[in-house]
């Protein structure tokens, strides 16, 4: 009983470890592409309904300074958008041209290149190299320096207009609203079709330090807009996504809960035995003038031990997977489902403490009352005790 105990004990923290790891792991990387691509803040003319078609943004140099100042904020960058499209002789396919400048953070796709490499940008001329899909390689059968034209609609009677553009690398974010939809290129490009000003573009993308304080600096940056400009956070634009990864954080509490009660039981259970087990030597320490108190310390004593190996077997095997899937990506997941291709893994330390920490705490604390079974043992009987 008291092997199973530690095993129980050592079964739950496996599975506590492994619940906080992927969850923590999954809502992390999924969180992690949709601020990579967008931003944490949006800044873009007030529109009543999300749209591809944007109307042109021109904040003053003053203003971004002030925005870039405020403490939660990492950096600002501009970026531009526009619909058409993408045709081969073949084949065709809708897709959303997201321009951006050199200065942009195109390194967050870095790790969700397939092949080739990023578009060269620069800060005069015109860049004819885009950053597209795998998902809408495979649909047009195209390849890394395939040429793909793209044509943009105009109000009639204006025929539409077409751009020709080589594929300079294939990303993939096992996220389908930006592989099915997006590809990347020079802002340059939608400026001139939009005929816009050189300081006019779609919007800002505002990156902050974290998440903390999200909806404050939210909040901070509209009042600094002109009444016509708004700020979204990505929270705002993506609100049934971020629902959904909040209840990562429900189902995580709910194991732990329920992993730390059959722990406690278990334990519970185990000290009983081991008192029933020792009643015969319980008479003998308080024949021999051993007090309650000293003798309940010792069986608690025991017991932490016994937690201890529990927490130390469940630690060892529980992280120790984790550091496999980690390094190998042995268990895969469904993209158009979990928005990733393989279950993601953050180990977190602290959490770590602080989830061995509670589990030992509580335990402990609800051995107090089986101990009290001690009190009520007589010497006398206990010493006759078989």
């Amino acid at each position: 009983m008291v092997r199973i105990s530690i095993w129980a004990i050592a079964v739950g923290v496996l599975i506590m470890i492994i619940a906080m790891a992927t969850g923590n792991g999954l809502r992390l990387e999924i969180g992690n592409k949709v601020i990579g691509f967008g931003g944490h803040i949006q800044i873009r003319n007030y529109q009543p309904s999300t749209t591809y078609q944007q109307s042109p943004v021109a904040l003053h140099d003053s203003t971004i300074a002030v925005i870039q100042q405020l403490n939660q904020v990492e950096a600002v960058h501009g970026f531009a958008q526009k619909a058409g499209i993408l045709t081969t002789d073949e084949l065709f396919e809708g897709a959303i041209l997201k321009g951006v400048s050199k200065t942009y953070p195109l390194q967050n796709f870095g790790k969700y290149l397939v092949s080739g490499h990023l578009p060269a940008i620069a800060d005069s001329g015109y860049s004819d190299s885009i950053l597209i899909s795998q998902t809408l390689c495979k649909k047009l059968k195209l390849n890394l320096g395939d040429k793909v034209r793209m044509y943009f609609v105009r109000e009639a009677p204006k025929p539409p207009l077409m751009r020709k553009w080589y594929i300079s690398g294939i990303y993939q974010t096992d996220f389908d609203e930006i592989d099915q939809n997006f590809i990347i290129g020079d802002i340059k490009h939608i400026q001139r079709m939009n005929k816009w000003e050189p300081n006019e573009i779609g919007g800002y993308e505002v990156y902050l330090n974290s998440e903390e304080n999200l909806a404050e600096t939210t909040q901070q940056i509209r009042t600094l807009l002109p009444f016509e400009i708004d700020a979204h956070s990505v929270r705002d634009l993506n609100e049934q996504l971020f629902q959904w990864l909040d209840l990562f954080d429900l189902n995580i509490y709910l194991i732990i809960l329920i992993m730390i009660a059959v722990a406690t039981v278990n334990m519970s259970i185990a000290l009983l035995i081991l008192i029933i087990e020792r009643t015969n030597m319980i008479g003998i320490l308080k024949a021999l003038g051993s007090t309650n108190l000293s003798i309940r310390k010792i069986f608690l004593t025991h017991a932490l031990r016994l937690i201890g190996k529990g927490l130390f077997w469940g630690n060892l095997i529980g992280i120790g997977l984790c550091l496999l899937q980690q390094q190998f990506g042995w268990v895969k997941l469904d993209p158009s489902t979990y928005y990733v291709s393989q279950v993601s893994i953050d180990l977190n330390p602290l959490h770590l403490i602080i989830l061995n920490a509670t589990t030992l705490v509580i335990c402990l604390i609800c051995l107090i009352l089986p101990s009290y079974l001690i009190t009520r043992i007589s010497p006398v009987k206990a010493i006759k005790f078989d």
